[in-house]
């Protein structure tokens, strides 16, 4: 009976073990998502519990079995009752130390969590902080360079417009041709015109009108160092002015006396801005004088230009003069001397046929009739070169032209006073030109100098140089040049066709290599 009664006490315990070890792991599971190391730690208590229970229960078995009789069944069921709930106790200690820790642990981990939080929206706000000072910095700059860029556009344009005046290459067609304002006969008129601009400038500046002041300065007080501060600001003006207008009169040419004119102009114009302040301005009528000076510097160059062209021109026609004398001369002296050869054969031969007879004297008779020809033309030859002698304006007249180096319908009109006029021609070709000139006609006349002029007059509007009038180029017909000629001189016989042979053999070789190529 004792035996079954300490049987199911024994089998009471092991189902409140039991019981305790599922409730122990029930709440392992339950707190296993807060600490699981922990539950690890108390799982590995609990089986450690379970065998320290399993050693005592079975020391309990031994000691009843030895002790069978005396055990108090009831006490014995106490104390294990007390144990086990001590040892729950303790387990429900260890459970709540481990969530309370758990719970130190999670306030722990959000505390530091909140702190690296703030620390990274601190220092977001920090470099939000700068960016935001670096973007006001960059604004500031972005607006500073667009003032600076403004500004610079500004003076590019003034620059630009600045380039478009003073370019001194600029196109003729665009500033327009220089029309002059004086009309002297010689460069040395020009050349006292200029001196007598430049002497009205000078008493301009000693009389200390060319540059005036307004305004009475003082320099600390001091009227006389004000006075002296006026005197150094318009000299300093009339330098800077006077070596622009230097400098435009020393450039100035055909093509850009424009240019310069607007030079100068600007030149004054920022001279008197400088000095606006001050209330001192250069006077308008310097300015003009000025302008009078490069004008006429410009019209001087040209007149010298002009006379020397003009000497040239007298220099080549008494070459041409000397030529012609030279010519005439030979031709008398080799007429005279052909003459006095051909009288003295002749004597000699009527002397030689009063003693013959027969066949040789027939044979002098011919002889002298033959002299007697060559002796009537060698006395033609020489009146004839007497008359050229004579006759000064006598000459030859040509038209001739060049397609090869000047193109179609171009003929140069011009005259000669040599006897063989054709020397003059093959001279014009020479190496100035590529080819050589070819001859449409040559007409002799009495006055070919009134002939040339009536012929330039006529065709005065055809000229391809309107400038120079001493080239003697025209773009005008042959047959125009032919009717003008009849109408002012004698009916002549025109070539037409110009040859050109040199031109046109280097055209057919230029072709040909081209169509091998």
């Amino acid at each position: 009976m004792n035996t079954i009664v300490l049987t199911g006490a024994l089998g009471v315990t092991g189902l409140l073990l039991l019981w305790l070890l599922w409730r122990l792991w029930a709440a392992g599971k339950r707190y296993h998502a807060l600490e699981a190391n922990h539950l690890t730690q108390l799982g590995q208590q609990a089986a450690a519990a379970d065998e320290q229970q399993q050693a005592l229960r079975i020391e309990h078995q031994q000691q009843l079995l030895r002790y069978q009789v005396i055990v108090d069944v009831e006490a014995e069921r106490a104390r294990i009752q007390s144990d086990i709930a001590t040892e729950r106790q303790q387990v429900l200690a260890q459970l709540d130390e481990a969530r309370r820790q758990a719970e130190t642990d999670q306030q722990r981990v959000l505390a530091e969590t909140d702190a690296k939080r703030q620390q990274i929206l601190a220092d977001l706000r920090a470099k939000e902080a700068i960016l935001h000072a670096d973007q006001q910095r960059m604004l500031a700059s972005m607006t500073t360079q667009r003032a600076e860029t403004d500004t610079l556009q500004q003076r590019l344009q003034q620059l630009r417009a600045d380039l478009q005046v003073l370019d001194e290459q600029a196109d003729l067609q665009g500033f327009g041709f220089y029309q002059p304002r004086y009309s002297f006969d010689t460069s040395v008129s020009y050349q006292l015109e200029l001196q007598l601009i430049r002497e009205q400038q000078k008493r301009m500046i000693a009389a200390k009108t060319a540059a005036t002041c307004e305004a009475e300065w003082t320099v600390n007080g001091s009227v006389v160092e004000g006075r002296k501060q006026t005197n150094q600001t318009l000299k300093l003006m009339l330098r800077a002015f006077n070596g622009e207008c230097d400098a435009a009169v020393a450039k100035v040419k055909y093509n850009n006396v424009t240019v310069m004119e607007a030079r100068i102009r600007k030149a004054y114009e920022v001279v008197n801005s400088l000095v606006v302040v001050q209330r001192a301005t250069l006077a308008s009528a310097y300015l003009e004088l000025k302008l009078k000076e490069l004008y006429l510097a410009h019209e001087y160059q040209e007149k010298l230009q002009a006379e020397k062209e003009e000497q040239r021109q007298i220099r080549e026609q008494m070459r041409e003069e000397e030529l012609a004398q030279r010519e005439i001369e030979k031709a008398r002296l080799d007429a005279e001397k052909e003459e006095k050869r051909y009288a003295d054969a002749l004597r000699k031969a009527q002397e030689d046929v009063a003693t013959a007879n027969g066949a040789k004297q027939a044979k002098l008779l011919a002889e002298i009739q033959q002299l007697q020809l060559k002796l009537a033309q060698a006395s033609t030859n020489k009146e004839r070169a007497l008359s050229r002698a004579q006759l000064t304006r006598s000459g030859h007249v040509y038209v001739i032209s060049n397609i090869g180096s000047f193109g179609e319908d171009v003929y140069k009109i011009g005259m000669t006073r040599r006897l063989e006029p054709m020397d003059r021609v093959r001279e014009l070709g020479d190496a100035s030109v590529p080819f050589q000139f070819d001859v449409h006609a040559i007409i002799y006349c009495d006055d070919a100098p009134t002939l040339e002029n009536t012929l330039h007059r006529a065709f005065h509007e055809r000229r391809v140089n309107q400038v120079n009038h001493k080239k003697e180029f025209f773009r005008v017909s042959l047959p125009e040049i032919a009717d003008a000629v009849r109408q002012h001189h004698a009916e002549i016989e025109f070539t037409l066709a110009a040859e050109a042979a040199e031109f046109r053999k280097t055209l057919a070789l230029l072709n040909t290599v081209a169509a091998t190529n």
